[in-house]
């Protein structure tokens, strides 16, 4: 389907701040942009009166089935929280939880404009599954963990788990959705997991997904564990030779800042989730300064509670301004591509994130004349500090519109209300 987009306002970096344009997309691409009304007819007309069209949103690290653990152990550190709240609660899962969990999840996430999002869990299966039928895109990969030094990791279930799903799904659903390689963290691998898996990913030409020193103990353990810290570990066993999307850096030190700028490391920023845990603020400033490439993530539900990118991105514009006590170190066209194009570059996706002929229709329409975006003396500003989730009007993504004015396309909102309730209510029995 086609889609004529009229009368809307695009952010400053377009060019066009001062007037309203027309869009064009043909099933799947964006085909003009301009002042200009095209020529060709579409199959559907939106009359945009003046609103936002802009990149969707890339939440670039979830769990996405965690939805089924929103607010379940709230106000713990970290380790409590994994130890005494998740690792139990993650035991009970299956391919049914799973699914139902991921539902929900991507419902949330394309309520919420994010039109990709990159995942890591089990039962990948059930996750791709929910991504096939809602039309999201996603990077999905296995976590894998390890413990045994003198396992052969090419009979590993885990990593057997991980290729055969690699070999079903990636690419799959049109390029939407991508299987990723990952293991959980460097205190839950061992050296030779982390040795084989870099080379199984590089031969498979896939990406990588990791955490990466989320706490200070995690950080400072890693470095008594190993010699050197997480981000220089993962150098030494080959990790950082494939395209890494790494969770968190909170505690990352300037000589990992520059390593992963040299090798072209992408960051998933979690405001939220780092702050709720307690865990800490990642050195943004330093990043940028050093090139790397920032990207925004939301973590699980159960350590944020929702999944909102447009929440992680007002968050991290904020909170670096306040650490830093500078507020230009957070600029608002800056902390926007870090949600839209620069997530689409940590996923490999070169014709995603930005508005321009030739780039994946991917979209979303924010309500400039809601009450609370009034006056817009600067679109990107409103953005960054005056919009909500409940401005977002539209989700597009590969030209396909999944939501629109309160209804989803694709997903059957009040069964899928009806199977969660029923899930959470047998969760535990």
């Amino acid at each position: 389907m086609s889609i004529l987009f009229k009368n809307v306002k695009l952010l400053e970096e377009y060019g066009y701040a001062d007037s309203t344009v027309n869009v064009l997309t043909d099933g799947k691409y964006i085909k003009y942009v301009g002042k200009d009304m095209p020529a060709e007819r579409a199959t559907k007309t939106v009359e945009g009166n003046g609103n936002l069209l802009m990149p969707g949103f890339y939440n670039t690290h979830c769990h996405s089935a965690m939805t089924l653990f929103r607010g379940y152990g709230d106000d713990l550190p970290l380790q409590r929280w994994l130890n005494e709240k998740i690792f139990p609660a993650e035991d009970r899962l299956n391919e049914e939880r799973v699914y139902i969990g991921s539902m929900i999840a991507i419902a949330e996430m394309i309520r919420n404009g994010v039109v990709s999002f990159s995942d890591m869990y089990f039962f990948l299966d059930e996750t791709a599954r929910a991504v096939e039928e809602t039309g999201i895109k996603a990077n999905l990969s296995r976590s894998i963990v390890s413990f045994d030094k003198d396992a052969d990791f090419s009979k590993d279930s885990r990593v057997l788990e991980s290729i055969d799903v690699f070999n079903r799904w990636h690419g799959k659903a049109d390029g939407r959705i991508k299987i990723d390689m990952s293991l959980h963290a460097e205190y839950s691998n061992v050296e030779g997991c982390f040795r084989y898996v870099a080379d199984l990913t590089k031969r498979m030409n896939t990406g990588f997904q990791i955490h990466v020193s989320e706490t200070a103990s995690e950080h400072k353990e890693g470095i008594e564990r190993r010699g050197m810290t997480p981000m220089r570990f993962l150098e030494s066993c080959g990790v950082l030779e494939v395209p890494v999307t790494a969770a968190h850096c909170v505690y990352v030190d300037d000589d990992d800042i520059k390593l992963m700028a040299e090798k072209g490391v992408s960051v998933a920023h979690n405001p939220v989730s780092n702050l709720k845990l307690g865990s800490g603020v990642m050195p943004y400033r330093k990043m940028k300064e050093a090139g790397v490439n920032v990207t925004l993530g939301t973590d699980g539900v159960a350590s944020n509670n929702r999944l909102s990118i447009l929440r992680e991105l007002q968050f991290a514009t904020l909170i670096h301004k306040g650490v830093e006590r500078d507020p230009a170190v957070t600029l608002a066209s800056d902390m926007i591509k870090c949600a839209t194009k620069n997530g689409a570059v940590a996923q490999g996706r070169a014709d995603c994130g930005e508005i321009k002929a030739g780039q994946r229709a991917d979209l979303i329409l924010v309500d400039m004349n809601a009450i609370n975006n009034i006056p817009a003396y600067s679109i990107d500003s409103a953005v960054c500090y005056s919009a909500n989730d409940d401005n977002i009007l539209m989700t597009v993504c590969d030209g396909n519109i999944l939501y629109e004015n309160g209804s989803y396309t694709t997903i059957d909102e009040e069964l899928l209300k009806h199977n969660a309730k029923t899930v959470i209510a047998h969760y535990f029995d």
